[in-house]
């Protein structure tokens, strides 16, 4: 078996929590924090099932940003 460390964010997003893997095109969710965690690790295990040869990159250091964006209503 081959171990790789995966980047995940999570953000509260109305009453779940979104988990979002910064490695590979993977998200998940869940009522708590916790659970979000567990789903995105299942999701992934299963997206790595079902691919063959994929190429995970290596990131070193990811920064996360925000911005604020004023609508016109």
């Amino acid at each position: 078996m081959m171990n790789h460390n995966f980047t995940i964010t999570t953000w509260r997003e109305d009453d779940l929590f979104v988990a979002q893997c910064l490695d590979i095109d993977v998200s998940s969710f869940g009522a708590t924090q916790n659970e979000a965690l567990e789903n995105i690790k299942e999701a992934i295990e299963l997206y790595l099932e079902d691919s063959n040869d994929i190429d995970i990159p290596e990131i070193q250091t990811p920064a996360i940003t925000q911005t604020k964006i004023s609508l016109d209503a």
